[in-house]
């Protein structure tokens, strides 16, 4: 499995083409530096560089490229396992249709949830420049006659899936992206975004806020959300120990979505999370009530992936909920 990292390893940040790469999971800090490479075993990776690893990418038999960036407190070995599950349901539906691609930014390895959620908070943050620089890679090697010829362009649609506190990276990634290299406006470089239990205010994609760079970069916004959701219940109840008092956009979907962008979308999980996902109700986006068979979310998730488009029937609908009478 391929993926892209700002975790510091345990060799030095220099880029060795081939070089065994290994976490420092002590070392929680975000490296300014991004490594891409392969996970060829448990626990054995294997740094391969930008130009082979975009490479791979374009050569894929895979269709299209589904960027996982994980929430708090998860280590890489756990975000691998996750994206595994998600890819092998994406392969049950349609095989060679869409490649998984985690995105691990260095969540903490300390005990306690208070202390491991403000630690990777501003990990999270952190981590918008490192990651600001893979999409600026991107764009280079995209342009680049030698390296992406114009008669033999990529053709992958890109699409990313932001969990829980990995929103959080996500906006800062874009936030960073458009500030520092692009200030006359992002590309739309994501075909779907999938915003699940969002761990951000439930105001950011309002017009003006500083999440509403990610709806500039995608054709599709659909945020999954969930009153429910226990994880975010103790992330409201963190932030309010530090006088944050806002919802969470992954409790409530948009707090007013008639002032966002229109290509926002909103989809009600409430009576399906906790089936899925006993009992935090916050993981609900892969397999259903038995693991390895597709819930709800997930199979709305990959019909947007297949059409480009959330509601094909109504394509003035901007919001759904995900009813519970058939269970999967």
């Amino acid at each position: 499995m391929l993926f892209i990292t700002n975790r510091f390893p345990k060799q030095n940040i220099e880029t060795e083409i081939g070089r065994i790469f290994d976490f420092d999971l002590e070392n929680n800090a975000s490296s300014n530096s991004v490594f891409f490479c392969e996970r060829t075993d448990e626990k054995e990776y294997t740094e391969i560089g930008s130009i082979d690893f975009l490479t791979r990418l374009k050569k894929s038999k895979y269709r299209q490229i589904l960027i996982y960036i994980h929430g708090f407190s998860n280590l890489p070995e756990d975000v691998f396992a996750a994206a595994q599950e998600f890819r092998e349901l994406c392969d049950k539906q349609k095989k060679k249709e869409v490649l998984v691609i985690p995105l691990i930014w260095p969540c903490d390895n300390d005990l306690g949830v208070v202390k491991d959620y403000w630690d990777d908070q501003k990990a999270a943050d952190q981590s918008g420049f490192p990651f600001a620089r893979v999409l600026e890679k991107f764009l280079a090697w995209r342009s680049d006659e030698k390296l992406n010829p114009s008669d033999n362009p990529c053709f992958k649609r890109i699409n990313v899936l932001a969990h829980s506190m990995g929103n959080r990276v996500l906006r800062e990634t874009l936030s960073v992206w458009k500030k520092y290299d692009l200030p006359q406006g992002v590309p739309l470089i994501f075909r779907n975004t999938f915003l699940v239990a969002a761990d951000v205010v439930n105001e950011t994609l309002h017009e003006g806020e500083k999440g509403e760079v990610i709806c500039h970069a995608s054709r599709n916004v659909i945020v999954y959300h969930a009153s429910d959701d226990l994880a975010l219940r103790a992330s409201k109840i963190s932030n309010l120990k530090n006088k944050i008092a806002s919802r969470r956009l992954g409790h409530t979907g948009p707090e007013k979505i008639d002032e966002t962008p229109q290509n926002v979308y909103s989809v009600d999980c409430d009576d399906v999370n906790n089936s899925y996902d006993r009992p935090k109700g916050h993981s609900y986006f892969r397999s259903g009530s038995r693991k390895g068979s597709p819930g709800k979310v997930f199979k709305h998730i990959f019909a947007c992936l297949l059409s480009g488009r959330v509601f094909p029937d109504d394509e003035d609908r901007r919001t759904s909920i995900l009813s519970s009478k058939k269970k999967s």
